[in-house]
């Protein structure tokens, strides 16, 4: 039923759903735990959270540090630039990112392993965006890093007419955000 691809960052995996189609509507499974332990995730998830978005809103870039949460996300409704920078200062994929498109039409889900910040942009109006976490959300655990760092150079496919909190445009450059050792 699916297809899992590793990416650049290979412990960033891309799961390709199918949908089936007929007169009625449609039908996907979004999550089988032993298909996807067969593909090596094996996160126990315990927390599930739905985002709504209007276009142009940029969410992120978030993570736990002391509660870490690895995340398998998916678009479902609308379309959005999904975003992992991987913070594990031993790994070598450190300091690096990965973006892919996700989508109501194309049915892709993003797996991000814990030690990754994660963010995303909504690129359609009403954009629902739903994500499975293996840890629980901690409020005053929350970290994050700037969506615009120069030292990133995360390449978003829109940086006009953004919508971003607040919050997330005071969250810190790389270089002076807490990574996981």
């Amino acid at each position: 039923m699916i297809e899992i691809e590793s990416l650049e960052i290979p412990d960033v995996k891309l799961i390709k759903t199918k949908t089936f189609f007929d007169s009625r509507g449609s039908f996907k499974q979004t999550y089988h735990a032993e298909e996807y332990k067969n593909f090596g995730i094996s996160a126990e998830f315990v927390q599930d959270n739905h985002s709504l978005s209007n276009k142009n809103v940029l969410r992120g870039l978030h993570y736990q540090l002391n509660h870490p949460q690895a995340k398998l996300v998916q678009v479902n409704k609308g379309k959005v630039y999904d975003v992992a920078v991987d913070m594990r200062k031993n790994s070598p994929s450190f300091k690096k990112w990965i973006g892919v498109f996700l989508s109501e039409e194309n049915g892709y889900q993003l797996f991000i392993p814990r030690g990754f910040a994660h963010g995303f942009l909504a690129l359609e109006q009403d954009t629902q965006f739903s994500y499975k976490c293996d840890n629980v959300y901690v409020k005053n655990d929350e970290y994050g890093l700037r969506w615009d760092d120069p030292s990133i150079n995360i390449e978003w496919p829109s940086t006009t007419t953004l919508e971003i909190s607040e919050k997330d445009k005071a969250l810190p450059l790389f270089d002076n955000a807490l990574t996981f050792s």
